[in-house]
């Protein structure tokens, strides 16, 4: 059996090298398409497309939002440098915020120097194979605790969907015993309300009164419909005993499901069955929030 994943998970990792230290954190939630944000220090920006590339290996759908940190490691001299046209352009722009204010206190150097992109570390300290094999080190790291999460996590969406699927089995049944008695319960109440109508003055014709149950069981058979409905379910389990990337398959056996309960609750004219196919489009219901999580 092939496990089943949730769309939810984290993970992080770091890796480490003589000079420098990243860190790696991933998060992920549910969504339709596989849609990743990558946030990483500009000075090793060119790495992004590489990690974009390896988290689609991984992850297939889900909204992916990846974030990249460093430290340079005590001992160690990086060649960082000042970014004078941004320094000027956060000045002018603190200028004429302080006019508006009417204010003159003006920010300490500490604060202008945390700002984005004040200091820049030399491109050619970034981008180099040790620091590419540092920062992959830290991706895998990330990705097997994000994988195990959303394992974890997809293991109980898995058994939450089939006990609910299994609840539904067991209204089918139900709906299948009772089913046999509709048909007699409505020949006797249709042979006592004539009966009374005519208050002993008339005989019964038998062959019209069965001609008029055999219409009814026909208009509001739901046999077809039920096993229709069993397949489907079964379907869902084998869905989820395949596992893999199933959440949009489930979501269409899920419609299908809800079609032949509606067409149940249509048909049907009796108390017992519709009370039974609302039950079974609760539990559906139940079943969809939880594939809407399924990857």
């Amino acid at each position: 059996m092939s496990r089943v994943n949730s769309m939810t998970g984290f993970g992080k990792g770091e890796g480490t090298n003589d000079q420098i230290k990243f860190n790696v954190e991933i998060k992920t939630i549910n969504n339709r398409y596989n849609d990743i944000n990558i946030k990483i220090p500009k000075y090793i920006r060119g790495f992004e497309e590489n990690i974009r590339k390896r988290v689609k290996q991984v992850i297939n759908r889900g909204k992916v939002d990846i974030y990249v940190s460093y430290e340079i490691l005590s001992g160690n001299e990086a060649n960082v440098k000042l970014n004078s046209a941004m320094v000027k352009g956060y000045l002018s722009a603190i200028n004429e915020l302080m006019k508006l204010m009417e204010t003159t206190d003006k920010p300490k150097i500490d604060s202008i120097l945390g700002l984005p992109e004040i200091l820049e570390v030399e491109k050619s300290q970034g981008e180099n194979e040790e620091n590419w094999q540092t920062i992959g080190q830290a991706l895998e790291q990330a990705l097997e605790a994000l994988s195990e999460m959303r394992s974890q996590e997809g293991n109980a969406l898995k058994d939450d969907i089939l006990a609910n699927a299994d609840e539904i089995d067991k209204i089918i049944e139900s709906i299948k015993e009772f089913g046999e008695e509709v048909v007699t319960e409505y020949r006797d109440k249709l042979r006592k309300r004539v009966v009374d109508l005519m208050d002993g003055q008339y005989s019964l014709d038998e062959n019209r009164l069965y001609n008029e149950v055999v219409f009814f069981a026909d208009r509001s058979d739901i046999h077809e419909e039920l096993v229709r409905l069993s397949s489907h379910i079964a379907q869902l389990r084998q869905t989820i005993d395949n596992g893999g990337v199933i959440g949009r398959k489930l979501d269409f056996i899920l419609q299908e499901v809800n079609r032949e309960a509606n067409t149940i609750a249509s048909k049907t004219n009796d108390i017992h069955t519709t009370q039974k196919s609302v039950e079974i489009k609760n539990f559906i219901e139940k079943i969809r929030e939880q594939v809407q999580n399924i990857e």
